[in-house]
């Protein structure tokens, strides 16, 4: 398995790989902030969990009326205000830098419509130093291997480095090395994002694999599709479900 170029872009944003039937899911909650009641605590995602899939969603087609439904649910499941600007931050890698800023001043509108209301949120906590310079390449090149379960290699790489150091640097050093978000949530929060846009297949499967890499069950990413379909779209749900069945038959 180790480095193919599939598993290369698998870490960077992923691999391609589409077919297999999508399964057959249980008709979801009518809440998808409550786990499903076939599923125990162990295999469900917990409600925070699941309000980081509309959020990411959203924001990375660009949905700033349902990035605000979401957003709202999210406070209120227990993200705090910290957990959901990391999640925006993070959605620049994968979406681009304007979804990103789009997203965040979506978050500030909610936020100070809250503080009108007399809500008061959690801040939650900033994240820790980051490594720089050589350090930075070090850390970033680590945590890529730690996920992808081998060092990533590849004729893409070859062909164009500068985006392999912008991924062991930016990627996975100064977004990956922040701790104020773990990476079950960034995981999750990348899937769905993937899921949600149309014509990233490559990467959406790839982070399938990462994801259970960092302790994601495959009935977790199952749950993932069901929020989707609730939430977001249908479309979304079955990329979700069809990129799992592909990574679970490999």
């Amino acid at each position: 398995m180790a480095h193919t170029s599939i598993l290369t872009l698998a870490l960077a944003l992923g691999v391609k790989s589409m077919g297999a039937d999508a399964a057959t899911l249980p008709h979801p909650p009518d809440d998808p902030l409550i786990p499903m009641t076939t599923e125990t605590n162990e295999t469900a995602l917990q409600p925070r969990q699941q309000a980081i899939v509309p959020i990411a969603a959203h924001a990375a087609i660009g949905d700033m009326p349902g990035l605000n439904a979401a957003l709202i649910r999210g406070l209120d499941a227990g993200l705090t205000v910290s957990d959901c600007k990391e999640i925006l931050v993070q959605m620049y890698a994968y979406a681009g830098f304007p979804r990103s800023l789009n997203a965040l001043s979506e978050l500030m509108h909610v936020l100070q419509a809250r503080k009108d209301q007399g809500i008061e949120d959690a801040l939650g906590r900033d994240a820790g130093p980051v490594p720089q310079g050589a350090a930075l390449l070090a850390a970033g090149t680590a945590n890529q291997t730690k996920l992808a379960g081998a060092p990533v290699k590849g004729a893409l790489f070859d062909f164009a480095p500068a985006i392999d150091q912008y991924l062991k640097t930016h990627l996975f050093g100064d977004i990956f090395a922040r701790d104020n978000l773990d990476w079950k949530d960034r995981e999750i929060a990348t899937v769905a994002a993937l899921a949600a846009m149309s014509d990233v297949e490559p990467q959406l499967q790839a982070h399938m694999r990462l994801s259970m890499n960092v302790g994601v069950s495959a009935q977790q990413l199952r749950h993932v599709a069901q929020v989707l379909a609730d939430t977001v779209s249908t479309d979304a749900s079955q990329r979700a479900q069809a990129a799992l069945q592909v990574h679970l038959q490999q």
